[in-house]
């Protein structure tokens, strides 16, 4: 039998805060830095990245190695992720705790340690703070693991991070699919090089641009007064409303447990899609409604296909529901029932989002309601053409929803495993 021996983190490894943000008082030269919010469980959101100056002598205390475990001191406490040097020159800001694995200790073990000790709440007896939870750099020493000797630790790892990497590279291939899905709704609909139809070939006297790119091939051209910009010839100034039929959501009475269980009706909440960054369909929500809560709030329930959008706290956050679903009240989805496919409803949505967002109002919280999205207007084309596109990226949308449901397996796969790996009910041979 391997001894596990206890060991806190301070006493196996380095750690330092990251560096203050002060505009006056900071030197040297600009370079982009880590903030709370581009720390996930595992990994890093690098969109809207800051910088901030850092002198010659900052690089090294406020740099980030391969191997370093990045962790949140505020926000979502202990939340973590390894560093794998995905931007040379990282830096990180005072709201991260940098911590470098010493000799004798497997880095990523340590990762997957603190990943369960997040999932099970283990470090929250080391936050301070009644209201706002912090995970202070005297409380990080604190946080004590069993560990096995070094090479049982990688062993383990190596189990975890492989469902990982295969995690992270159907990331990637949905990222690139999405990426194609994009580029087509942008060069058909946004810069109006869709392919020419014959009769729109006919009609200038060409036939044999039949197929050939609208715009650029001469395609007429005609200015909408109320879009305030020309749209091809036969396009329509449009709603958004004429998309899809838009559906509100509610929330049952929580004083009454029955209204929720765990295995009812799919419950989607803006946090759920928050949750679901980065993919494109989603399944169901941290809580199921019961057929007693559906009842009680009058729920409807939306079909596969459903375009949700985030109507409130935030604006902005879409998906498309791979099965019927109810929502709560901080949405307005898009049933795709008037012509129009979930792909086109779900790429016109994006495109238009800043458009939507300025329409939205409201003091504290900025909200959309279903009369002011509804009467939005937009370019649209004939519905063929729609759905041309759709059936062009049905192939590339069917397998992002595969490789969406593949990573809820693994996901589920690895988090199941990770407590009796990390307790040592499961040996690694």
């Amino acid at each position: 039998m391997i001894e596990w021996k206890k060991a806190k983190l301070g006493a196996i490894a380095d750690m330092c805060l990251g560096k203050m943000l002060d505009k006056e008082k900071n030197k040297g030269e600009f370079h982009p830095y880590l903030g709370n919010i581009n720390v996930r469980w595992g990994g890093f959101d690098f969109k809207n990245l800051n910088q901030m100056r850092f002198e010659d002598h900052e690089h090294e205390r406020y740099g980030l190695e391969v191997g370093d475990l990045v962790i949140c001191e505020g926000g979502e406490p202990g939340r973590c992720a390894l560093w794998r040097g995905d931007q040379p020159g990282m830096k990180i800001q005072k709201a991260l705790h940098r911590v470098r694995v010493k000799k004798g200790y497997d880095t990523e073990f340590v990762f997957y340690r603190i990943l369960l000790a997040g999932k099970n709440g283990e470090l929250e007896k080391h936050f301070i703070g009644s209201t706002i939870k912090h995970l202070t750099g005297v409380g990080l020493k604190e946080v004590e693991f069993a560990y096995p000797p070094e090479s049982q630790q990688k062993r383990i790892a190596n189990v975890l991070s492989a469902l990982d990497a295969k995690i992270e590279l159907n990331n990637q291939i949905n990222a690139e699919l999405e990426g194609i899905a994009k580029l087509l709704y942008d060069y058909w609909f946004v810069q109006f090089d869709f392919p020419m139809t014959a009769a729109q070939a006919a009609a200038l006297g060409r036939p044999d641009l039949t197929g050939q790119p609208y715009r650029s091939s001469g395609g007429k051209m005609v200015f909408h007064p109320t879009l305030n910009r020309p749209i091809p010839e036969g396009w329509e100034c449009g709603t958004l409303d004429n998309l899809g039929e838009v559906q509100g959501g509610s929330t049952p009475s929580k004083e009454n447990e029955e209204n929720f269980c765990s295995k009812g009706t799919p419950w989607i909440t803006p946090k759920d899609l928050s949750d679901n960054k980065g993919n494109k369909f989603i399944q169901r929500g941290e809580t199921d409604v019961s057929d007693a809560g559906r009842k009680a709030a009058s729920l409807k329930l939306l079909p596969a296909g459903t375009v949700l959008l985030s109507s409130r706290a935030p604006i902005g956050y879409l998906a498309i529901a791979s099965n019927p679903v109810t929502t709560n009240q901080g949405f307005k989805s898009f049933v795709p029932n008037k012509g129009y496919g979930s792909d086109f409803i779900f790429q016109t949505l994006r495109h238009f989002m800043k458009l939507i967002e300025q329409n939205a109002s409201g003091s504290t919280f900025k909200e959309i309601s279903g009369g002011t999205l509804k009467a939005i207007k937009v370019p649209l084309p004939q519905q063929q053409l729609a759905k041309l596109y759709t059936d062009k990226v049905h192939s590339l949308s069917a397998q992002q929803q595969n490789l969406e449901t593949q990573n809820q397996e693994l996901t589920e796969l690895r988090d199941w495993l990770l407590p009796m790996l990390m307790n040592g009910q499961v040996t690694v041979g």
